[in-house]
């Protein structure tokens, strides 16, 4: 059995939404970053959601923040920089509430970009999350938005592309795992949202997971 529920958190600009699904015997705890802000992304994302409902397939607890300027979360849009540090006091208030329990993050999009910056902070700080899934994510040049200087991630990383992705170019992609060794799982016929492609990203994570 999970319980949803809606928090409001204290972050370094003001008041932090976290959509909070708990788990009665908690496996790890999984923070899911949404997508771009500024075009129409949100906690509620069909990418989003579905990562969060593999987590919590996984045993996870799973929170869902809304980004600065998204839903109940104040503040303004900040191009990744501030909204490292409200994922950070998300992540610490994850620890304080459900203890030392293993850390995923996930990230869509601009949402990918953010979580292998706060991935960086984390294992800076000493303490490293246990694995990261990244989808659609922002690398390079993006039509639009900007160009995006994506973290280093671990070999381990699950990073997933849709072939057909418009947004973020599958080369961009690419071009930033290459150096990392990291593979790339490429889903034929995906576009940047996954579009009737969702269960197949939901059974890559898991087959991902019992390897």
């Amino acid at each position: 059995m999970s319980l949803h529920e809606r928090q409001m958190l204290d972050g370094p600009d003001g008041k932090i939404e976290v959509f909070v699904e708990r788990q009665e015997i908690p496996q790890g705890i999984a923070l899911i970053a949404h997508p771009h802000p500024l075009f129409g992304g949100t906690a509620d994302n069909k990418v989003v959601t579905t990562l969060a409902r593999t987590f919590r397939d996984l045993g996870c607890i799973t929170l869902r923040p809304s980004f600065r300027g998204v839903g109940g979360s104040e503040g303004e849009h900040d191009h990744g920089d501030a909204e490292t540090e409200d994922l950070l006091a998300v992540h610490a208030w994850a620890r304080q509430q459900f203890g030392d329990l293993p850390v995923y993050l996930a990230g869509f999009s601009f949402g990918a970009f953010v979580t292998t910056r706060v991935a960086k902070r984390l294992a800076d700080a000493g303490d490293p999350a246990r694995r990261l899934v990244l989808v659609g994510t922002a690398a390079g040049f993006v039509e639009g938005a900007r160009s995006y200087e994506t973290e280093a991630v671990t070999t381990d990383t699950i990073v997933i592309h849709g072939d057909r992705d418009d947004t973020v170019k599958l080369a961009n992609v690419l071009a930033w795992a290459e150096p990392l060794q990291v593979p790339v799982v490429v889903v034929p016929g995906a576009d940047h949202f996954f579009h009737r492609k969702l269960h197949i990203l939901r059974d890559i994570v898991h087959r991902a997971w019992h390897r």
